[in-house]
């Protein structure tokens, strides 16, 4: 189960994201989104987890959760969707 996770702290390494959600099982990858031009954090990212049950015991335990002195947003992440008038860059 592909995870959403937001509100994370700016300092968060793919690798902190990663010791957070192993806790609760298996991680096949953790990955913070990065500006494309500074490479600083968004403040959010992706956890990718193979078993459902333990994707769905993180949700339910870090799911406003305090990491690193902010209260976590996670849920499944749902697929992105292309908005047409969007401009690509």
């Amino acid at each position: 189960m592909n995870l959403y996770v937001g509100n994370l702290s700016y300092q968060m390494t793919d690798d902190d994201l990663r010791a957070a959600f192993e806790q609760y099982g298996e991680v096949s990858s953790a990955k913070i989104i990065r500006d494309r031009e500074t490479g600083r954090s968004k403040g959010f990212g992706f956890v990718e987890m193979p078993s459902d049950t333990d994707a769905e015991a993180a949700i339910r335990e870090l799911d406003n959760a305090e990491v690193q002195g902010r209260n976590l947003k996670v849920n499944q992440a749902r697929p992105r969707t292309e908005t047409p008038n969007r401009p690509r860059f």
